[in-house]
């Protein structure tokens, strides 16, 4: 027996996570999404997971585009998390009016206020009911001093060392 939508719901909000971009694409067609479903896989080729809704335009952005950028959130851009997230109305190209974009080497968008911002190639994706995982192989990194947005229990943390 499985448990409820609801339980698992409320067991996962227990889980604080990394709040993360995910985005792809160019100019009007640029489209992006709020994670926390994201994940290291190994280092060896340098790896990452991200769990994306199949109903969404970044999903099937990812999969035609074979390429994906991850945007790091700083601890005080829970605006840009939220509006990434649908709040606001904002859909497609429109979410990138919140925050400081740049485009990469690589042609992704990239948040100039992320504390990490990693550009990934589209390794292989498998479907589990209503998302797709996608693995990327990471080409590019780039790096800020700053604390990361976290989520926990339906509100917005900081991530800080305390050692």
């Amino acid at each position: 027996m499985t448990i409820s939508t609801d339980l698992f719901r409320q067991t996962m909000s227990l889980f604080p996570g990394a709040v993360t971009l995910v985005t792809v694409g160019q100019g009007d067609n640029r489209r992006g999404i709020t994670a926390t479903a994201v994940c290291s896989v190994t280092d060896t080729p340098p790896s990452l997971l991200v769990c994306v809704n199949r109903a969404t335009d970044t999903c099937a952005e990812i999969t035609r585009l074979k390429s994906f950028s991850v945007q790091l959130l700083d601890h005080t851009s829970d605006d840009i998390a939220l509006a990434f997230a649908g709040a606001g109305g904002l859909k497609g190209a429109q979410k990138f009016s919140v925050g400081v974009w740049e485009e990469t080497d690589r042609g992704l968008p990239q948040l100039t206020t992320a504390v990490a911002s990693v550009c990934c190639e589209l390794s292989s994706y498998s479907d589990i009911g209503s998302h797709r995982v996608f693995i990327g192989e990471i080409k590019n990194s780039a790096l800020e001093v700053g604390d990361a947005l976290i989520y926990a229990r339906a509100q917005f943390g900081r991530a800080q060392a305390t050692v």
